[in-house]
């Protein structure tokens, strides 16, 4: 069931009705935060993954929690179980993190903050699933070996469906989504850095509409 405005998330599946594409987004202005959300979610991207790589990310993420009821707010960048419960102290739903421990996997069910964990390899994909995730962030997943290791990982692990992150394009996004083990993928090319700083909300709006367009 898709989730619904103001309303907590139990598993992190609950992303895919939303759309196709979830952006990655890095804020360097926190003034930015509440424009550039308000512009992705008018081109129909409701799902926002905020990158915990810059100073001002905590407080961006409580910014367009506040602000922006619509969006459905994720941190990204998760490497320890102090960063899940800053993200959701910060309002976030959920979590995403760019590799798998058991710590985070275990830690973010106990603190309530569902999570899309990162894997890479099927010893990963095996760690995850052992702890019970099934839906996992397959990244870096252009460098990691992208379509081909995907397809691989499809036959011993057919109950498991990934979001491919990393390196993929609105040219290859279509093929990626095109695979029956992949649910949705995320990308930065959403939010390009030079219409952030230019506040050229408009072209995001645009960029969002077309990825929300993408089917495989």
């Amino acid at each position: 069931m898709a989730l619904k405005t103001g309303q907590d998330m139990q598993d992190t599946l609950e992303l895919v009705p939303h759309g196709p594409v979830i952006p990655v987004i890095v804020i360097q202005r926190l003034a930015d935060a509440v424009p550039l959300a308000r512009a992705l979610v008018a081109g129909g991207v409701r799902v926002l993954e905020v990158t915990l790589r810059t100073p001002v990310a905590l407080a961006a993420m409580r910014d367009i929690a506040r602000a922006v009821p619509e969006a459905i707010v994720g941190a990204g960048t998760i490497r320890s179980l102090a960063d899940a419960q800053a993200a959701r102290d910060a309002g976030c739903l959920f979590g995403v993190s760019p590799g798998y421990t058991a710590a985070i996997g275990q830690g973010c069910r106990q603190i309530g903050l569902p999570l899309l964990p990162g894997v890479a390899t099927a010893g990963e994909v095996m760690a995850a699933n052992a702890d019970g995730y099934s839906f996992l962030k397959f990244f870096p997943a252009t460098a990691a070996g992208g379509i081909p290791l995907l397809k691989g990982l499809a036959g011993p692990f057919a109950d498991v469906v990934f979001c491919p992150t990393g390196g993929i394009t609105p040219e290859t996004a279509p093929q990626f989504l095109a695979l029956p083990n992949v649910k949705v993928c995320g990308g930065s090319w959403l939010t390009p850095q030079d219409a952030i700083d230019a506040g050229d909300w408009s072209r995001i709006t645009a960029l969002a509409r077309a990825a929300s367009a993408l089917r495989g």
